[in-house]
């Protein structure tokens, strides 16, 4: 792959050449913040106090949220720099070549949520801006316009590749930045911290909305687990694992910013259900463009980490397709969510729905990707985990047809449990009062796939093969 961002990436899933490897660990901050410091993550900042918290319960539920999930992201950057290729791919190792499927599913359901969203506001940004200087209501057909241009554009980002989403992480980083802190100019003298909430809230008691909100919020860390190998395999593996745990985690601190944003400005607008019309409508006319600068830049940023990784996946899948080709059908269908969504249903629940969906599907098949991790002590063989994205069969990680069953045996029951525990306002399973009326069920779904899976090895050990025929950190594992 060459160095200038106008050449179309050709680099699929396979093994990135090490010679190729020149990305660094800030690099990585860098994409991980750009592709939160948007307009994607404010709108989840402001669901807090559409749920009827006050300022300062939304601000602690976003800081608890924030944290955790970026505590459990930070080790997905590990994979990247051994197995050279992406997470999906990459959890081969754990799920088998072919169940590591079950990455590209959770990478798609991502992909098309934060896509939508990125687009979505942005493009009700532009819509709500030119209302604003221009007097100008252009109603669902420039809603819908908005829509199909940023989607188009952020489609060609992706199609460009690597070096093209680095350089727009670039410019999203610094000027998303600047542009929020100049909004404490725009709207300082009206903002109240005192702000108690509206007085309402969404599950009806404090402690059940509380928790609703910080499960919203960590949907953002979270959803990065399936994406960040797309960068990582770009960093050689000489870099230390510290640098590697520490940029991940720092980038998602660092977006308690457009949080912050979305907290404090939602406490100003008539309607926190339609932020983005309410705040277009108090803005002041200077901070106008500004505001359409960073819906923009920001909407491109969100979109590309998204989609550029799913449609680099589902190439592998369906061989058939180029990484082009593949990024153009899973844009086509974002799209189409996109107007379903907003037009037809209700965009604010549907996207909670997915947030709830993201959490608690992907963060038990991060915690058997770690535990794995630890077991394997970080050996991976690049070549065996591209078996069945070349067509064959066989090697280290082909377990049992493809499937190694303990895994996936501990993330269905996880996934299930945590689905059945649930209670938000779109998801409600049959166990929701279990805890008084408290959703717990990302406890429980991180508690069931941290000691099923160890539980589950230690009863039926792995083949030896998959630890190089090194001793397993657990018992030693059955011969070949």
């Amino acid at each position: 792959m060459g160095d200038k961002v106008t050449e179309v990436e050709q680099h699929g899933i396979a093994p990135i050449p090490p010679e190729e490897q020149t990305s660094r660990p800030r690099d990585l901050f860098r994409m991980a913040f750009g592709g939160a410091n948007t307009f994607a993550t404010i709108i989840l900042g402001t669901l807090p106090i559409a749920f009827g918290l006050s300022f300062w319960a939304a601000v602690a539920a976003t800081v608890a949220g924030v944290v955790v999930g970026a505590l459990v992201l930070s080790p997905m950057s590990l994979f990247g720099p051994l197995t050279r290729t992406n997470n999906a791919v990459s959890s081969g190792a754990h799920f088998g070549v072919v169940g590591r499927c079950v990455g590209s599913f959770l990478s798609l359901l991502t992909a098309i949520t934060f896509f939508a969203i990125s687009v979505w506001v942005s493009g009700d940004a532009v819509a709500g801006a030119a209302q604003r200087l221009f007097g100008f209501d252009g109603g669902e057909v420039l809603r819908g316009v908005a829509y199909g241009v940023i989607a188009i554009a952020t489609l060609v980002v992706c199609i460009y590749g690597y070096r093209f989403m680095l350089l727009v992480n670039r410019v999203a980083v610094v000027l998303g930045t600047a542009i929020m802190l100049l909004g404490i100019v725009a709207y300082g003298g009206t903002f109240d911290p005192g702000f108690a909430g509206t007085g309402t809230y969404a599950l009806g008691d404090f402690w059940p909305t509380w928790i609703l909100a910080a499960l919203t919020t960590m949907a953002n860390p979270i959803s990065f687990g399936a994406f960040l190998g797309d960068w990582t395999r770009y960093i050689p593996a000489r870099h230390s694992r510290r640098s590697l745990l520490a940029a991940p985690f720092l980038a998602q601190v660092a977006t308690l910013l457009p949080f912050g944003f979305g907290i404090a400005t939602a406490t100003l607008v008539a309607d926190p259900a339609d932020y983005i019309t309410g705040l277009t409508a108090i803005s002041p006319l200077w901070y106008a463009i500004p505001l359409i600068v960073v819906a923009l830049i920001g909407g491109l940023s969100t979109g590309t980490t998204s989609l550029y990784g799913t449609g680099l996946d589902f190439s592998s899948i369906f061989v058939k397709l180029s990484r082009v080709q593949a990024t153009l059908l899973i844009g086509s269908l974002s799209v189409v969510f996109i107007f379903v969504g907003n037009f037809v249903l209700d965009m604010v629940s549907s996207i909670n729905a997915f947030a709830t969906l993201i959490v608690l599907c992907t963060s038990p098949w991060m915690v058997i990707m770690m535990i794995g991790f630890v077991l394997r002590r970080g050996f991976y063989d690049p070549d065996d985990l591209q078996v069945f994205n070349q067509g064959r069969k066989g090697g280290r990680y082909w377990f049992t047809r493809g499937v190694n069953w303990r895994a996936m045996a501990a993330w269905i029951p996880a996934t299930t449990l945590g689905l059945l525990t649930a209670n938000t306002p779109m998801i409600a399973g049959p166990f929701k009062d279990i805890a008084g009326g408290v959703d717990v069920s990302m406890v429980v779904t991180l508690c069931t796939a941290a000691i099923a899976y160890p539980v589950l090895v230690k009863l039926f050990p792995e083949p030896r093969e998959v630890y190089s025929y090194a001793e397993p950190v657990t018992e030693p594992a059955v011969a070949v």
